[in-house]
């Protein structure tokens, strides 16, 4: 069973920067490959970046690339997502996600998720 929990969501204006975090265990958490996704009100959940085992191959959704940056610790089992150039439509709640398997992005292949940390972008 692997546990995560994310924090550093908060409330930011546009063009600003979060970081958030994601803490997992057990020790075996290193062998998943992570994800971040996000859910605004009234739409699906989607990805937004993802790496891999070793930190070697990372993933980014389309509407997030060159602003967010996602990265792991695997001595600490953090995952980080760092979030620049924030805008109002990057406003949902954001789920770190682990898979056992081979790193589909897709949210129902995803094997465990943490309960979110809301992240509002004010314009």
């Amino acid at each position: 069973q692997v546990q995560l929990v994310e924090s550093g969501g908060g409330l930011v204006q546009a063009g600003g920067s979060l970081r958030l975090s994601c803490a997992a265990s057990p020790r075996t958490f290193r062998s998943y490959v992570t994800g971040w996704f996000r859910q605004a009100p009234g739409k699906e959940r989607e990805f937004v970046a993802g790496i891999r085992w070793a930190g070697v191959r990372t993933d980014y959704a389309d509407s997030v690339k060159g602003r967010f940056t996602i990265s792991r610790d695997n001595a600490l089992n953090m995952v980080y997502l760092q979030m620049n150039s924030l805008r109002p439509e990057d406003t949902a709640v954001y789920y770190c996600a682990a898979d056992s398997g081979g790193g589909s992005w897709l949210p129902n292949d995803m094997d465990y998720w943490g309960k979110g940390t809301q992240v509002t972008v004010s314009s």
